[in-house]
């Protein structure tokens, strides 16, 4: 049971964490009058999780008549509970910088929009996480004695409200949570859980006849490890760790388990940092060299001066006209 109470102290928290943000920013925004589309929004994507958890029972339980379809569908349940869950402790180490802000712009952008827009968009923050904790419960709930039963589902609920504890003590600052370690401890315990559901799931597959196998055990430590002692209880009901596994089984745990642990906990390679580059000293201006004195033009010649036309002098003496003689 300790395994569906990680499952939903990790996917409460997340879920919690999205509805503080939003909450928060509503309220330092000075639009309250929107908080109850958001809480509309979380109401109907908790509602769609609860259907959707009850549609896979009743699917695993009603609708599929023999041994074997039932075996095949926990089987490929369990395989898609173990993509889900990688997929999201990885999602989660890689945007937990970045998500406060991603949801304050997507908020910004319903809020522009209208009322539906701002539900429309809790909705789809919160929905996610339920669907995911709708199947990966399922998955890990029937990978242990008792299946999905009233013990686990108590304490899936346990984990939820455990979540919204913290979460809410986290929004009032009265808790003081280093998230980045908590999320690195929660991640690493779900790919052990994980890697049990996946265990699971090729125990199905071999029971459903689409793996051989089923009867070749890889080993039995059943005179030391003791399924009725409580530290047997505890690694079986935690990481499906059993005295007698087959040899698919153990192949399939420590294929998963030991490489994706090492990528989880490797620390994420920092963005080298760009070299300082040299400042270059600025060239001067090459001189600029002076303009070529501009060749004086040449003397116009001065015009010729312009010979005045010799008047034809009148003759000094005007010819005497010879008067009559008297």
């Amino acid at each position: 049971m300790f395994a569906t109470y990680l499952i939903g102290l990790r996917e409460g928290l997340e879920a919690t964490l999205v509805v503080s943000i939003l909450v928060a920013f509503l309220v330092k925004s000075q639009r309250r009058d929107r908080l109850p589309q958001v809480w509309a929004g979380v109401g109907a994507a908790v509602a769609l999780s609860v259907i959707f958890g009850s549609l896979i029972q009743y699917t695993s339980t009603s609708l599929l008549r023999t041994s074997e379809s039932r075996e095949f569908f926990e089987a490929v349940t369990s395989v898609a509970a173990v993509v889900f869950v990688t997929w999201m402790i990885f999602w989660m180490r890689k945007a937990a910088r970045s998500i406060a802000g991603e949801l304050r712009g997507k908020l910004t952008e319903a809020l522009a929009v209208g009322s539906l827009a701002v539900a429309g968009m809790a909705f789809l923050a919160v929905v996610r996480e339920g669907l995911e904790t709708a199947l990966i419960f399922y998955a890990a709930a029937e990978s242990v004695a008792g299946g999905t039963g009233a013990g686990s589902l108590l304490a899936l609920i346990g984990g939820i409200v455990t979540a919204v504890v913290i979460g809410f003590g986290l929004y009032r600052s009265a808790l003081k949570i280093n998230l980045s370690r908590f999320f690195t401890w929660t991640g690493a315990l779900l790919i052990l859980v994980a890697a049990g559901i996946l265990k699971y799931g090729v125990h199905d597959f071999q029971e459903a006849g689409v793996l051989p196998g089923l009867n070749d055990q890889a080993f039995d430590i059943s005179a030391t490890l003791d399924p009725n002692a409580w530290y047997g209880a505890l690694l079986a009901g935690m990481f499906n760790i059993t005295a007698a596994p087959t040899v698919l089984e153990l192949v399939a745990w420590v294929a998963y388990a030991v490489p994706v642990l090492v990528l989880f906990l490797r620390k994420p390679a920092q963005p080298p940092k760009p070299a300082a580059q040299p400042v270059q000293p600025v060239e001067s201006a090459q001189p600029v060299e002076p303009a070529q004195p501009v060749e004086s033009a040449q003397p116009v010649e001065s015009a010729q001066p312009v010979e005045s036309a010799q008047a034809e002098s009148a003759p000094a003496d005007a010819a005497a006209v010879p008067s009559p003689r008297a």
